[in-house]
């Protein structure tokens, strides 16, 4: 049987398992799996249609070449760490710290990172209306409404579409610790797909040719793989085989590179690796500054845990550390490297918690008012942007919306935010939806 009848012979569902899984091991090229095997297999197995407009495109001053995106998922507490309220019964247990920066204080859980404030900028006026996680979080990375109808790109593929690639062997995003759930390059094509890594500790798996397969035996798989292109090519439409296999060359270029290195943190100091902590996130944020250093645009570190409904103070306590300690390091060394003056770093989560506490100790879900933070890349630091009430519960000046965070992020990378881009369904799209950046607090 011919590729082309195998594959014309089976169902739907077949036909996308079976791409799925040749995309992670007909060429035993590891690193090609990890660019979205699922995401190629869906563009393959849908209805050809126009492509949407490509980028590059930047046509503002950009104050960040690189966006470091750090991601508290679960919904962390405003109150217990960066938007304290000391004397007040919300506050609960939870002290307050006085910081580098005058009049800003910060949960007692940050020491080191207080020592830092002064390069901070505190935006404590977010709100949202999504307060369950998968809209909340969605909405976080994408500015978008989650809708079943189409799939939005997320911030960092909207600065890789639009911006570009600093580094042309490298992804131009990357997602350390997020797992496979994250929304990536949506309605783009899927060369800006994010490179997730499970892991920063174990970097980037199964980058070189697996045992037993010479160059020989590797070259007739890339020639088995171009029949199979012109199968699916003749039965779903030239542009989705020719994003496919881009993908699939990008991942056999950046195998061959000497920019691998850039995933490898054996090659950092043990006084480095000390420097930002023994655990998953602080790690993330050592890879994360290798990988700004060798070009990549955006990279995203994701922390997990925080949604914390019972012992939420117990639980702070052990979140914490890590973050402390890997944000800390992360400003000060790339302050040190003269890298954070073009490097953005975003602390975000999706919504707060409630400002009352419960019978268990723990904080509910809140997205009336939450915190992010806001560092380098053109930031003003040493201040805190827009406010809560006394208690917490209520955003009293400069309401910021997620759009607003995403369009002020957007506009330092010089995406321009009234840029519209049209999904192949022939809808218009723009980087931060309606969102207005908050200029007030970039240099420039």
């Amino acid at each position: 049987m011919t590729l082309k009848n195998l594959i014309r012979g089976t169902d739907l569902a077949t036909r996308r398992s079976f791409v799925s899984g040749m995309a992670g091991s007909l060429l035993g090229v590891g690193a090609a799996a990890t660019f979205g095997p699922r995401a190629l297999a869906q563009v393959l197995l849908q209805d050809p249609q126009p492509a949407a407009q490509t980028g590059p495109l930047v046509l503002g001053r950009a104050t960040a070449k690189h966006v470091i995106y750090c991601f508290m998922r679960g919904g962390m507490t405003h109150i217990d760490t960066f938007d304290p309220k000391p004397g007040k019964i919300t506050q609960g247990p939870t002290e307050a710290l006085s910081t580098r920066a005058d009049g800003v204080q910060i949960g007692q859980y940050f020491p080191k990172l207080a020592e830092h404030m002064n390069k901070v900028c505190i935006v404590s006026s977010m709100s949202s209306k999504q307060g369950a996680h998968p809209q909340a979080q969605y909405l976080m990375r994408t500015s978008y409404e989650l809708r079943g109808t189409i799939q939005h790109p997320s911030l960092g593929a909207w600065c890789h579409h639009l911006g570009g690639r600093h580094n042309q062997t490298l992804p131009g995003h990357v997602i350390l610790g997020g797992g496979a759930d994250l929304p990536g390059a949506g309605f783009f094509p899927p060369e800006f797909q994010p490179l997730p890594i499970g892991s920063a500790e174990d970097g980037l798996q199964n980058a070189s040719l697996p045992r037993g397969v010479d160059e020989e035996r590797f070259q007739r798989r890339l020639q088995k793989l171009q029949q199979l292109d012109q199968a699916f090519g003749e039965q779903h439409g030239q542009r989705a085989v020719q994003s496919y296999s881009k993908t699939y060359a990008e991942a056999v270029k950046l195998m061959r590179s000497s920019d691998l290195t850039a995933f490898d943190l054996d090659l950092e100091s043990a006084a480095m690796h000390q420097a930002y902590g023994q655990t998953g996130f602080g790690a993330g944020c050592l890879l994360a500054r290798r990988l700004v250093e060798h070009g990549v645009r955006y990279v995203e570190v994701v922390s997990d845990g925080w949604d914390t409904h019972a012992d939420n103070f117990d639980r702070v306590g052990e979140l914490a550390p890590a973050i402390d300690q890997g944000l800390a390091a992360l400003l000060a060394d790339l302050d040190a490297r003269g890298l954070l003056e073009q490097t953005m770093v975003v602390l975000a989560t999706e919504f707060g918690r409630t400002p009352d506490i419960d019978q268990d100790q723990g904080r509910n879900h809140y997205p009336q008012a939450f915190s992010c933070l806001l560092a380098g890349g053109g930031v003003k630091g040493g201040q805190r942007y827009g406010s809560t009430d006394a208690e917490g519960r209520t955003v009293v000046s400069e309401p910021t919306s997620i759009q607003d965070l995403n369009a002020t992020i957007a506009h330092a990378c010089g995406i321009p935010t009234d840029h519209v881009v049209t999904s192949p369904s022939g809808r218009p799209f723009k980087v931060a939806d309606k969102g207005t950046p908050i200029t007030e607090i970039l240099r420039g």
